[in-house]
């Protein structure tokens, strides 16, 4: 399946979802692509592929959408998982980073052994909007040492202007609204 058919069929499925999780708010609901296991797989491979030979040693996928992509990715790329967690959620210690949402602030963790120094990081998600999500994922991993080869996402809303926020980080997304 070529890329413009993986985004063809993407776009085919995902379901808007209008006033959630709050008023105001166009959610773009990923379900559908999880059903469809051959879509399903075709997406993992658009998200991880561009980053086969990038030497990428850790997927960081950020709650929970991430881990569903996530996870995947780092066995087609073949190496180590890290969980970006909500708050509360992770046992062992871990380092916080405050951000900022269209609708809300929240915070992430991760645990404070992750990554070592040289580690090259994909960090995931499934949406891509406002960025603060990914931009605070990324900070984590640079303060513990990891370098962020690229934020991998399935979709990327542009006129939320994520990107920005992303600074010079690379971006990939494999469907764009």
């Amino acid at each position: 399946m070529t890329s413009a058919d993986v985004e063809t069929r993407i776009r085919a499925v995902v379901r808007d979802i209008a006033d959630f999780p709050t008023p105001g708010i166009l959610f773009k609901d990923i379900t559908p692509v999880l059903a469809q296991p051959a879509l399903l797989r075709a997406a993992v491979a658009a998200m991880s592929s561009p980053y086969d030979r990038a030497g990428v040693t850790h997927v960081a996928g950020i709650e929970s959408r991430g881990f569903l992509f996530g996870v995947p990715i780092a066995l087609a790329l073949n190496c180590a998982f890290v969980p970006v967690r909500k708050p509360g959620k992770l046992p062992f210690d871990r380092v916080s980073e405050a951000y900022e949402l269209e609708y809300r602030s929240d915070t992430l963790e991760i645990h404070s052994d992750a990554f070592g120094s040289g580690a090259r990081v994909l960090v995931v998600d499934d949406v891509l909007a406002t960025g603060g999500t990914a931009a605070a994922a990324s900070r984590l991993v640079e303060r513990l040492g990891g370098h962020v080869v690229a934020v991998s996402v399935l979709l990327e809303l542009e006129q939320l202007g994520g990107r920005l926020r992303l600074e010079s980080r690379t971006v990939h997304a494999v469907t764009r609204y």
